[in-house]
């Protein structure tokens, strides 16, 4: 991931052969497709990897049980099959998640499920017990040969009330079956980026880049040198999802530019700290109906709880935030279904919103809008490279959605496929022990690393905190304020995996943001880090502070003195912690 070497590269010779725009998830997905059929391909990311709407999923890698009602079977299918894959190749990020449905009727939503299986545009209704069967029955019988998590059980009231007595007790019965969660989805896609740059020098990429139009051909831009360098590609494929028809305007004139693709919504979450929900739930989510009908989740995470989510369409997806209204809904959502739950305003340590890349649409009901996943190809201008957009896809998907695009510029090219990805593990997926507390002893015997922190950073990176740990080991190490990272930790994540701003390393690199567990210490020591390693002047790291503290506070409700707060609580929480052993 060297910038330099790329810019230099690129700066010798401008033609690539695909010019992949978009680093989240899916454009990540297609890079590494190509990469590994020996392409070469440039991925360009206009700020950094995976902080659009791949930072902002509800953490769910799942089949989608409501997608059943639009009658998107072949959808649900695939998406069943490719989390499947996912808990046999990232195990050290994906993992199994009972899900428990409260159901409070018996007969409602038959007609109104009818009505939209057939296409006709009806409004959200409840779904009763009958509802939610048939629709279990289906997911069951799409996983049968797989048989990786157990069927679905129903619960009578008392049995449901008797394991979870805070729920609504107007409750009729449950039902409890088995999806996915993924515990590091920003992560996936950085060991995306890593297994495409292996590939060999075929495969480069760069965060803070954007490409645009130049009379007949078309620029790199440099976002954090402002330098411009001629791209020469002979096929552009647009990955940006909710910016797909923003990227497009960039890459058309006025008089050329493609009708709307996409008609994206906004979904926002909220993780609450709240030990007393997170223990009730019993590591189950819950996956309810409000009054409304709209369907929102609630699970426990990184020892938090997640809580979301809304549906609403947007216009721009550069300023999507969890506004107060939204907070209000969810926080009303959770309301209804735990009715004897009280959340403080202080118990919010992070709350997030993203886009959903989906199709344009009429429908006056967001939750008509197909899920699915397509590619269009449109012709490039005065001649130029055609433009392969990708549209819609869910982040389950992530992998069966660059396939489809990566055959097609396959096609485009005229190469042949020669490495298929449907069962090649994901980074530190990589020849997963099958006994993971011998494979932590036998590391920490030869680094010298304590049991514990080794442990610690194969619950982080899988079976890549091997190379991590070798690095700490080389030199002196001290930990940081108020968390379970280091120095040396952090400093490898700076050298190895792009890093070019503070956020990039507290929000995506890591998860000490989202878990509420960033401190202002801790964000000045690993400022102070990134600082030494950038070759940053005073002014500068002066500069970056105040560009990530307006960041937390504008999109994610993180004050500066919420964070200056958490140093007293941290550092008692640390003081518990080292007195109990």
């Amino acid at each position: 991931m060297n910038r330099t070497e790329t810019l230099h590269g690129l700066r010798q010779s401008p033609k690539v052969d695909v010019c992949v725009l978009g680093g989240g998830i899916n454009g990540l997905s297609v890079f590494r497709e190509l990469a590994l059929q020996g392409v070469n391909v440039l991925l360009v990311e206009q700020a950094d990897y995976c902080s659009g709407a791949s930072a902002a999923l509800s953490r769910m890698v799942h089949g989608g049980l409501r997608y059943l009602e639009n009658g998107e079977f072949s959808l649900v299918k695939e998406s069943l099959v490719e989390r499947d894959r996912l808990l046999r190749n990232a195990p050290h990020y994906v993992a199994p998640l009972a899900t428990t449905v409260p159901i409070f009727d018996t007969f409602s939503g038959l007609a109104n499920g009818v009505v939209r299986f057939l296409g006709l545009t009806r409004r959200p209704s409840r779904r009763g017990a009958i509802a939610i069967k048939a629709g279990l029955g289906i997911y069951d019988f799409l996983t049968r040969k797989r048989a990786l998590m157990p069927k679905h059980e129903f619960r009578s009231r008392r049995a449901t009330l008797s394991k979870w007595p805070a729920l609504n007790s107007s409750i009729r019965n449950s039902a409890t079956y088995y999806d996915a969660w993924v515990s590091h989805p920003e992560r996936i896609g950085i060991e995306l980026l890593r297994d495409g740059l292996s590939a060999g020098p075929n495969a480069r990429a760069l965060n803070y880049a954007s490409v645009e139009a130049n009379g007949s051909g078309y620029l790199l831009r440099d976002g954090l040198t402002g330098e411009a360098l001629p791209v020469e590609p002979r096929l552009i494929i647009n990955a940006t999802g909710g910016w797909i028809d923003i990227a497009n305007g960039t890459l058309f004139a006025d008089e050329a530019r493609p009708a709307p693709l996409m008609g994206g919504t906004k979904g926002s979450h909220l993780i609450i700290d709240n030990p007393a929900l997170r223990d009730m739930l019993d590591g189950h989510m819950i996956y309810y109906e409000n009054e409304d009908g709209r369907i929102c989740i609630l699970f426990p995470y990184l020892g938090k709880v997640l809580v979301g989510s809304t549906d609403i369409r947007v216009d721009d997806p550069g300023t999507v935030r969890c506004e107060a209204d939204e907070r209000d809904y969810i926080l009303q959502s959770l309301a209804f279904v735990l009715p004897g739950v009280t959340i403080r305003p202080e118990e919010i340590v992070f709350q997030f919103a993203g886009v959903r890349p989906l199709p344009a649409s009429k429908d006056s009901f967001t939750g008509r809008i197909p899920r699915d996943h397509f590619c269009t190809v449109l012709e490039g201008k005065n001649g130029g490279p055609p433009v392969l957009c990708m549209i819609g896809g869910k982040w389950t998907t992530f992998r069966s959605f660059g396939e489809l695009a990566a055959n097609m510029a396959l096609d485009q090219l005229g190469v042949t496929r020669r490495v298929d990805t449907a069962e090649r593990a994901i980074g530190g997926g990589r020849v997963f022990p099958k006994d993971p507390e011998r494979w932590v002893r036998e590391l920490a015997a030869s680094t010298g690393l304590p049991v514990a922190r080794i442990a610690v950073l194969f619950d982080r990176y899988g079976t890549e905190a091997e190379d991590i740990a070798r690095f700490i080991a080389v030199k002196p190490d001290h930990p940081l304020p108020h968390a379970l990272y280091s120095a040396r930790e952090l400093q490898y994540l700076v050298r190895a995996e792009a890093v070019e701003h503070l956020d990039d390393l507290l929000l995506r690199r890591t998860t000490l943001a989202i878990s509420g567990d960033l401190s202002l210490a801790m964000a000045e020591a690993a400022l102070n880090l990134l600082a030494t390693e950038k070759g940053w002047s005073a002014q500068e790291a002066d500069e970056e502070r105040s560009r990530f503290l307006n960041l937390m506070d504008e999109r994610y409700g993180v004050t500066e003195q919420t964070l200056s707060a958490r140093n007293e609580h941290r550092s008692e929480l640390c003081e518990t912690t080292a007195k109990s052993g």
